[in-house]
């Protein structure tokens, strides 16, 4: 089911591997998916390879501020480095809408090692880019990627970050659509334990010889 009034989302960065699952996962579950990037043939050619692969998909390929500008919704999914200048290009696009920002800020080559930037994290740093008209959430960044190219269930929980609950909420129902369990995790100042955690995970990644490893809250949430 989808979430409401979001019908079309728009993953900014939609060529690599965190944001190709996404879509894939997101098309399954009924949304229409517009895959941006820095120029409008990259684009369709990652949509172009999702359909190779996946004939019933609902994909189409564009540039960033395009498919922004389109999309009801949209997630950044681009390296750190290139963070601020993608949003930079797109923000005439974001205006009343909710992004989801899946930043995570690893510096090469210590990537195993926590080195969140100066504004606290990169979600902080996004919605001060991006000011009142934009509601930054932060989510999906302790989710392996290889899990969502993959047709098997995920034992991998989201934790979502936002200074607004209508927002958070949107989100959740979204994470919930690719079969993964999301939490409340309180104001966006929070998404630093999030993109921290990734460095954390990295670590026990190569350390334990985990493809992918995630983490999961205990407890079972008491009926409202």
């Amino acid at each position: 089911m989808m979430s409401e009034n979001i019908e079309s989302i728009a993953i900014l960065g939609g060529t690599g591997d965190l944001g190709g699952g996404l879509a894939r996962q997101w098309s399954r579950a009924g949304y229409k998916i517009l895959i941006g990037s820095r120029t409008i043939e990259k684009g369709e050619s990652a949509a172009k390879d999702l359909l190779s692969e996946f004939p019933d998909l609902n994909v189409t390929g564009h540039e960033n501020l395009d498919a922004a500008t389109q999309a009801d919704l949209v997630v950044l999914t681009v390296p750190f480095a290139h963070q601020l200048s993608t949003l930079e290009t797109v923000k005439a696009g974001l205006s009343g809408k909710v992004l989801i920002d899946v930043t995570v800020p690893l510096v090469p080559p210590k990537v195993g090692t926590v080195q969140l930037p100066e504004g606290g994290s990169a979600a902080v740093m996004a919605q001060k880019l991006l000011g009142d008209e934009v509601q930054v959430v932060s989510a999906f960044q302790n989710v392996g990627a290889v899990h969502l190219q993959e047709d098997h269930s995920i034992d991998c929980d989201v934790l979502v970050t936002g200074n607004k609950r209508a927002a958070r909420d949107t989100v959740i129902k979204l994470v919930e659509a690719v079969g993964l369990r999301g939490w409340h995790a309180g104001p966006l100042a929070n998404a630093a334990a999030a993109e921290a955690m990734t460095s954390i995970l990295i670590t026990i990644n190569r350390h334990h010889g985990i493809d992918g490893a995630g983490i999961v809250i205990t407890g079972e949430p008491k009926a409202k």
